[in-house]
């Protein structure tokens, strides 16, 4: 088994690849805490554990830039310091930045924790490849910190006004898309460019490019057709796709779960279940009282439960999380939970009568394809 570890393993781009390599039975994980930084003897165990390291622990934003330079400098200095006393050779993915090229700290900081790799790699027989990543955006991201589309999507769902500073075209990759580059590099399953020996560079290629105006107009949509009123947009296009996904994250837990309108006459009841832009497809259920249905989750796919009669509830938890969400329904009520991607749900009926379960996912179910992943709430 192929050992990995990834510095920063808890930040924004670190948690979504360890999450997706915890889901491939070759690879073997080794933690890292970023505490491990500043204890000297716990930085070299992890080191002399790995295959590959993923460096990706850095800051980004500081009120003094001086402080951002001096940290990341710092942190590199430490990881080759912790090789060259263990005399470990991995392989270390570098987590570049196209602002190396720019007159500012952060890209000078970059720089030259790639020129200290370099130097280490040509004289201890390791191997480094620098990755220049462009803009990423993706759920969970921090807001105001890691992409401005976080910031967006944050302020929008909490009933906050985001504003437009500079309406610039920006090249952007989704975290997805980024997490499957990073996987491809150490796997060796992508081209890079050799520049020096056991020196490699690889330019990721951003996947869409749109002005900040256009994502905010896109968001503010989202706003106003899904979550005031419960309407899946068109999923067709993957930038748009990715951008929806990001969104859903955003929202304040206790916006679910939504009643449905019910249109009630002597004849009985009518429910909407779902109104969609896009394509998808359409299930039921029915569940015998105690039974739980699900313990699964999916990296993209968007997915509706709708309780209609029985009593239900509704789990979620975050994956690499521990606290669980619950949603308790009543088909007296008719009402709606949606799935966010990458919590694993379930639902189980609480009831002494049987449970019927309407669902709606964007993509009928493929075997060869699932992006279904199994694990328990």
């Amino acid at each position: 088994m192929m050992k990995i570890g990834i510095t920063g393993q808890n930040g924004f781009i670190g948690n979504h690849l360890f999450t997706t390599l915890s889901l491939d039975d070759t690879i073997e994980l080794i933690h890292f805490e970023r505490h491990f930084f500043e204890q000297e003897d716990v930085l070299q165990t992890f080191v002399s554990h790995c295959d590959v390291i993923v460096h990706l622990a850095a800051m980004n934003r500081h009120e003094n830039p001086q402080v951002i330079y001096d940290t990341n400098v710092s942190l590199v200095s430490k990881l080759i310091s912790a090789c060259e006393k263990t005399n470990s050779t991995p392989h270390i993915i570098f987590s570049s930045s196209s602002q190396e090229l720019q007159d500012n700290l952060y890209g000078q900081s970059k720089k030259e924790g790639k020129a200290l790799l370099e130097k280490w790699a040509l004289h201890s027989k390791g191997k480094i490849t620098s990755l220049t990543i462009p803009n990423v955006f993706g759920p969970f991201g921090k807001p105001n910190y890691n992409s401005f589309i976080a910031t967006f999507c944050y302020k929008l769902t909490h009933n906050e006004v985001p504003e437009v500073h500079v309406d610039s075209n920006v090249n952007l990759i989704y975290i997805n898309e980024l997490v499957a580059t990073c996987i491809a590099v150490i796997k060796g399953t992508i081209d890079t460019i050799e520049f020096n020996t056991s020196c490699f560079d690889y330019v990721v290629p951003h996947t869409s490019s749109n002005k900040v105006s256009h994502i905010l107009n896109l968001l503010i949509t989202f706003k106003e057709d899904y979550l005031m009123k419960g309407i899946f947009p068109s999923l067709e296009d993957p930038f748009e796709k990715a951008l929806f996904n990001t969104f859903r994250c955003y929202i304040p837990e206790n916006h679910f779960p939504v009643r449905f309108q019910k249109h009630t006459d002597p004849r009985g009841s009518f429910v909407e279940i779902a109104r969609t832009n896009t394509s998808g497809q359409f299930s039921f259920s029915t569940t015998v009282p105690g039974i739980t249905r699900g313990n699964h989750f999916h990296t993209r796919k968007a997915e509706r439960f709708a309780v209609i009669s029985g009593k239900a509830l509704i789990q979620l938890r975050k994956i690499g999380t521990n606290k669980v969400i619950d949603y308790y329904l009543d088909g007296e009520h008719p009402a709606y939970v949606d799935m966010p991607i990458w919590y694993t749900h379930n639902i189980k009926n609480i009831g002494d009568t049987e449970l019927v379960t309407l669902f709606w996912i964007n993509e009928p179910y493929n075997p060869e394809d699932a992006d279904t992943y199994f694990e328990t709430v």
